[in-house]
């Protein structure tokens, strides 16, 4: 008996609204702060590097989308266009890097949060973090409409609060060739860019939920264009102002924990740019959180289907809007990683994550026919080679760690797979 659909509830708009809240969050407020430290000046380079590995690889994710539009993204393609083995390891890699990214927003509201009401206390952290995830959570099981509406209100005030930053700060630009010269080798620049990729990569959440999207094959592709265009040029703005008017090294991030633009934000000459950045920050953090519950929901639920997770996880709603179950268990996930959270290991360990990811997505998008294909074959080279070579430029402890958990991964796969076989 095959399992029941989710209804299409979704077009241009919303799609792109769901790629840009899961988008536009964690990658401005934090993963540019960590790049700048790695990188100095060269992050405004990084960024442009990082989005163009990102639209070859979101073009890729649009045309396998389009022809294969069901929950589950790269992990579905990879069993349609590869074989199951890289299927589960696509659909693996995910859920460990974005229920990390998970933790890291909701740790990260907190702290925004608490900074903003005035509560020095750090012991309210944790807890305020699990509040925020049981309210998100609450209203993903509402359904993609609500869920939707929620996003369209959070998304709207983090682009004013950016745009603000970026309208306020380019005016206080001071170019010092000198400096923008200094500090950035090459493999600098190269690891800057691979956490830079991780900050553009919650256009997948597109994909993921293809699903629910009305006439996936022209929506799909709009949407992550779009998505990719809007960020490309926010980030940019971001970077600008931030080496050219703050000084990158103002954008490190001590511990992991601090408020980097806010730090820029202080020293333009009108008031009140910090606080609306708060603002922002908060509901950009929210927005991740809101998205990522939502994306590994539904890649829980293809696991499911296929019975490389339990298939409880499967199950749906009566109105077949929410597999309930999978949502549940992305709460219980997150909330143990919030936990025990660290920021620039989680983000480095998505970035790994994320470009083996996508590096299968760009595998599977070149065994598309050619009457299924939109864009030329060459991008998807262009996107497998640049996803495979910035994925080792991260720490070496990172990277050995990822390939460890993708053997034992596939071992899990595996032991499941017996009872099937015998």
């Amino acid at each position: 008996m095959s399992s029941p659909l989710l209804k299409r509830e979704l077009g241009v708009f919303g799609a792109t609204l769901m790629g840009l809240g899961s988008i536009v969050g964690t990658g401005v407020f934090v993963s540019i702060g960590i790049a700048a430290e790695v990188a100095g000046p060269g992050v405004i380079l990084a960024v442009g590097i990082a989005a163009f590995v990102a639209v070859c690889n979101g073009l890729n994710s649009a045309q396998l989308a389009a022809n294969h539009p069901v929950s589950g993204g790269t992990y579905e393609y990879g069993y349609k266009y590869l074989n199951p083995w890289l299927g589960f390891t696509a659909g693996w890699m995910f859920l460990l890097a974005k229920t990390a990214s998970a933790a890291t927003a909701a740790l990260g509201f907190a702290g925004y949060f608490l900074n903003a009401v005035g509560v020095a206390d750090r012991t309210y952290l944790i807890l305020t973090a699990l509040v925020a995830l049981a309210v998100l959570t609450l209203i993903v099981l509402t359904g993609i409409r609500r869920s939707n509406i929620a996003n369209t209100a959070i998304v709207s005030v983090t682009l004013l609060s950016l745009a603000v930053f970026v309208a306020v700060g380019l005016p206080e630009v001071r170019w010092e060739m000198a400096a923008l010269q200094n500090h950035s080798s090459i493999g600098s620049i190269f690891q800057a860019t691979a956490l830079m990729f991780v900050a553009y990569s919650g256009y997948a959440r597109i994909t993921t939920m293809s699903e629910e999207v009305r006439e996936p094959r022209e929506t799909i592709p709009k949407a992550i264009i779009f998505t990719l265009v809007l960020t490309m040029l926010l980030y940019v703005g971001v970077a600008v102002v931030v080496a050219g008017a703050g000084g990158a090294d103002k954008l490190s991030l001590p511990g992991g924990t601090a408020a980097p633009l806010e730090v820029i934000a202080r020293s333009f000459r009108i008031p009140g740019v910090s606080q609306l950045l708060a603002v922002g920050a908060i509901t950009a953090m929210l927005g991740v959180l809101l998205n990522l519950i939502l994306g590994l929901s539904r890649i829980w639920l293809a696991m499911g289907r296929r019975l490389d997770m339990p298939r409880v996880l499967a199950r749906l709603n009566p109105s077949g809007t929410t597999p309930y179950v999978a949502v549940v268990v992305v709460e219980v996930t997150i909330a143990l990683l919030i936990l025990v959270g660290d920021v620039k290991t989680t983000w480095s360990f998505s970035a790994f994550s994320v470009l083996i990811y996508y590096a299968i997505t760009n595998l599977a998008a070149l065994q598309l026919s050619p009457a299924e294909r939109l864009y030329p074959q060459w991008l998807a080279w262009v996107g497998l080679g640049n996803c495979l070579f910035l994925a080792f430029w991260v720490e070496r402890q990172i990277w050995l760690t990822g390939l460890a958990l993708i053997v034992a991964g596939l071992i899990w796969r595996a032991i499941v797979r017996l009872p099937a076989r015998n």
